[in-house]
């Protein structure tokens, strides 16, 4: 009778040892989740204190966008003014280069 309750006992052990790995695993995931979306409000909250640019306009069909949009270089994004200087300001920007207009090439 004990040899027959020892090999139930040590069938169940792998179970056992699986849920309560599964219950561990599941409290660390659910923990991370709460630490990564207070994370991501307190992120939230100190993007909405920064100031509004002031060469920020509004360009219908498009959106917000920042910087000067006649330079070849400007990244069209209420994020980034351009690949080169991304920080700005565009005003005096020694990278600045107008934006070529359809048919202005020359030989055309």
């Amino acid at each position: 009778m004990l040899k027959t309750l020892l090999v139930i006992a040590v069938g169940f052990l792998p179970s056992l040892i699986s849920l309560w790995a599964i219950r561990k695993t599941h409290e660390r995931s659910r923990l991370r989740m709460r630490q990564a979306a207070m994370n991501f409000s307190v992120v939230q909250g100190r993007q909405n204190l920064r100031p509004i640019d002031s060469d920020r306009y509004y360009l219908e069909g498009v959106g917000y966008l920042i910087g000067d949009i006649s330079c070849k270089f400007n990244a069209r994004s209420g994020y980034m003014r351009c690949a080169v200087n991304p920080d700005g300001p565009c005003n005096g920007c020694r990278h600045y280069e107008p934006k070529g207009l359809p048919g202005s090439e020359k030989g055309v």
